[in-house]
């Protein structure tokens, strides 16, 4: 239904700074909201950012507030994810994801219905 690819991940120095890129096709129309999600080897797959497609609302993880902004360009069907101050801890692969229709809430994996394929973002202290 939709297809997404992300892009803009790399290594990159405690403090430094990514902007995370997810380009969207196939049936945007029908998304309701869009999210990021992370994974560090052993943890299990943690909620980040999501953002509201038709109004922009957006809803931030405690750790990342005051460095991270989700942002959307409708008119490119493009989500973005800009990292500021990052931090080793930040080291994971960030994955985007489509949601149809609110079915749990926002935080949850499970309120997703289109996946990327992730890439991987390493911080170095």
């Amino acid at each position: 239904q939709v297809q997404l690819v992300e892009s803009g991940g790399g290594l990159v120095q405690a403090g430094g700074s990514l902007r995370l890129s997810c380009a969207a096709s196939g049936r945007t129309f029908s998304s309701y909201a869009m999210g990021w999600f992370r994974q560090a080897p052993g943890k299990e797959r943690e909620f980040v950012a999501a953002i509201i497609w038709s109004d922009s609302t957006t809803y931030y993880t405690d750790s990342v507030k005051g460095r991270f902004t989700i942002s959307r360009d409708a008119a490119k069907d493009t989500l973005y994810l800009q990292m500021n101050s990052l931090k080793p801890e930040d080291t994971a692969v960030y994955y985007c994801a489509a949601d149809r229709d609110w079915k749990y809430y926002l935080a949850n994996p499970q309120e997703y219905d289109s996946w990327g394929q992730g890439t991987q973002v390493t911080v170095s202290s």
